[in-house]
């Protein structure tokens, strides 16, 4: 038990993140925990843990989730979820990584500075290539969340609607990364399973503490918070791409 009280402590962080802002526990979690643990071994059990959690808050704002921009999403995320399987042994991620960090943080810059403007209905096809993205993105770097806001905050102008509707699409996006990883044989470790066994309890803690101070929150302070952890996440993608050989 002594082992977990670290990564417990980085998992409610985590997960207090994402019950106030819908995304960003992975961001939080994965390199403070690679501090303790291999990062081939915190990958996997931040997105085993980000699915039940995830799924939980979606559950707590049922009511707000935008299934329909799901729907959309989800055919270009299998395809880009089979096409990063593919560039993962192909492509040198440095240089992929480095573009994905700046364009989340310049959206993050943008929408701080003005309130988004309600914006006009989209074509079907531009969310089948936003879906192809976040499925790649999940696929090659393993977390998709700050794409999936930057795009979601484009289509979604209420706020409580896109905190709601994100971890539904992370969710989504992770189960297809851990099918992935579960055909690799990345999955099959026993440490995995107890930590995740002694984490997951911690994880739905988080999630419940979070989602009740965000309704604590104006709509305009918790835009600004979630803007803010997009630039702060971009440019954590960044600074991981420059150190990457």
């Amino acid at each position: 038990m002594q082992e977990l009280l670290y990564p417990a402590a980085v998992v409610l962080l985590g997960y207090v993140v994402l019950g106030i802002t819908g995304f960003g526990s992975a961001l939080v979690i994965v390199p403070l925990l690679a501090w303790r643990w291999p990062l081939p071994e915190v990958v996997p059990l931040v997105l085993l843990l980000d699915v039940p959690a995830s799924l939980l808050l979606g559950g707590l704002n049922l009511r707000h989730v935008n299934f329909a921009e799901l729907r959309r999403l989800l055919p270009g995320m299998v395809a880009g979820a089979l096409a990063g399987l593919w560039l993962s042994s192909q492509l040198a991620s440095r240089w992929p990584l480095l573009a994905l960090g700046l364009y989340v943080a310049v959206v993050g810059a943008q929408a701080l500075r003005t309130a988004p403007p309600r914006r006009q209905h989209l074509a079907a096809p531009w969310g089948y290539a936003a879906g192809g993205a976040m499925g790649l993105v999940e696929m090659l770097f393993g977390t998709a969340g700050p794409l999936v806001v930057a795009w979601l905050a484009r289509r979604l102008p209420d706020v409580h609607v896109l905190r709601a509707s994100t971890p539904i699409v992370i969710t989504v996006s992770a189960g297809a990364a851990l099918l992935t990883m579960g055909w690799a044989g990345r999955l099959s470790q026993a440490d995995l399973w107890w930590r995740w066994l002694g984490l997951v309890g911690v994880a739905a803690c988080g999630v419940v503490i979070g989602n009740r101070w965000a309704c604590r929150v104006s709509p305009e302070l918790l835009r600004r918070a979630i803007c803010c952890l997009l630039v702060i996440s971009g440019l954590a993608l960044v600074a991981h791409a420059l150190k990457m050989n």
